[in-house]
């Protein structure tokens, strides 16, 4: 199966990602796709390289923001801004070049969230402490990025990930972070805990300081059955459960699962495997996180895996106590394969994703395809029919490979990022308009 590709500074690790309810009620027909940005266009990429896994956030004057895992001042990667121009070109600023130093973190791969007052949280797979646990890139870090009044933005590392004996605490978080109704902040780490990765929780005391606590270690039963190496954001339910995937462990070790983490008295929670991926053409490896219909139904997307072994789109539907899953879309190449990105709604009920390979480009890009964007539309009698929006071209031009999901700006179009192409090789951001 093509797509298992390692994150660039974990060697065995399987690469997510939250998805965004868009509020527009535009359908895509016929679709033109533009890119708005190159990264690496500076001098020594100090604008920042290689998006990742990060879907992109928007504030509320259309301005988006964003990660790189590479490039920035010290080569550690960036968070950047992108600013719409009256000419219709975007402007590109660096809100903070991570350093690997002195706690610091690194290698920033996974989404932004902000809070009420325009502060931007995130996480860093690698960075501020090192053991030999982590192996070079470190143990990652959770940080927080505060606006000033010139424009400047100044961060603060809210956690740095083993400080606990033996990693207890989770290494290398490679997904987003959430806010609960609490104010606290919940998120995913790929490794460490007592088993194979963790959902932790921060919470801010009065003197300012974040306490980190492990809800779950996964992999703490027989053979993992409970799921092992999570890289996804959480979502939560109006009770404040938690769900999310794991790349794997589950009933089929390498398939991975879809959890729920039911809040209990005196602080425990309690892991329900949703459903166990790999037992059939249901789809293997869920790297993305899940999102949620009107209904109650989950969503989301497997790396490989299903009747072409190109990945799948699957619902996961509620009932008497359990869940049933149904595949949406298996991919096969041509229309995309091994989906990374988790989904998004529009108003009229249709999906959208990416594809990190596959689609027209045959066997460019290093034999796999350059990837797509597609669209889902819900049908008749449960069926769905997918249209790819764009396939990614090895034009020197248009960007390659996205491994983010998308969301919808304030003008109803779809805007994304890919980790490789554009004029420099290193990524994009871009843009498809009906």
């Amino acid at each position: 199966m093509s797509g298992k590709r390692s994150l660039i500074f974990l060697a065995t690790a399987l690469p997510l990602v939250i998805g965004f309810l868009a509020l527009t009620t535009r359908v895509l027909a016929a679709t033109k796709e533009a890119v708005l940005y190159s990264f690496c266009s500076a001098n020594g990429c100090a604008d920042g390289a290689n998006p990742q896994y990060g879907n992109l956030v928007a504030d509320g004057a259309g301005n988006l923001y964003g990660t790189t895992v590479g490039g920035g001042a010290q080569g550690y990667g960036t968070v950047f801004q992108l600013v719409p121009r009256s000419d219709g070109k975007w402007t590109e600023n660096v809100l903070y070049s991570f350093t690997n130093q002195s706690g610091d973190g690194a290698y920033p791969i996974a989404s932004l969230i902000f809070d009420a007052a325009g502060n931007l949280y995130g996480t860093t797979g690698g960075g501020g402490v090192s053991s030999l646990s982590c192996g070079d890139p470190g143990c990652g870090v959770v940080f927080q990025l505060v606006p000033g009044m010139n424009g400047t933005w100044t961060e603060n590392v809210l956690y740095q990930f083993c400080s606990l004996q033996n990693c207890a605490d989770g290494i290398q978080p490679q997904a987003g972070l959430i806010f609960d109704a609490a104010g606290n902040l919940d998120g995913t780490t790929f490794y460490g805990g007592l088993g194979l990765g963790t959902v932790f929780q921060l919470t801010r005391g009065k003197n300012g300081e974040w306490t980190e606590k492990v809800l779950y270690n996964f992999c703490t039963v027989a053979e993992c059955a409970d799921g092992a190496s999570p890289s996804c954001t959480l979502i939560s339910d109006a009770a404040g459960n938690l769900y999310g995937t794991t790349t794997g462990g589950g009933t089929n070790p390498e398939g991975g699962v879809a959890f729920q983490l039911t809040p209990a008295t005196k602080g425990q929670w309690t892991e329900t495997v949703v459903h166990n991926f790999g037992l059939g053409d249901d789809g293997l490896i869920p790297l993305a996180g899940l999102i949620f219909d009107a209904a109650g139904n989950l969503y989301g997307t497997t790396g490989g895996g299903g009747p072409s072994f190109g990945g799948v789109v699957f619902e996961l539907s509620p009932g008497n106590g359990t869940w049933s899953e149904k595949v949406l879309h298996g991919f096969n190449d041509k229309d995309g394969e091994t989906v990374y990105s988790g989904l998004i709604f529009d108003a009229s009920g249709n999906l959208y994703g990416t594809t990190l390979d596959g689609g027209a480009s045959g066997t460019a890009c290093g034999g796999r395809g350059c990837g797509a964007v597609f669209q889902l539309r819900p049908g008749a009698k449960g069926r769905w029919t997918e249209k790819v929006l764009h396939s990614f071209k090895a034009n020197g031009k248009d960007g390659n490979n996205p491994y983010a999901g998308l969301i919808f700006g304030m003008d109803g179009n779809l805007y994304g990022t890919t980790s490789s192409g554009g004029t420099n090789n290193a990524g994009t951001l871009f843009e498809i308009a009906p």
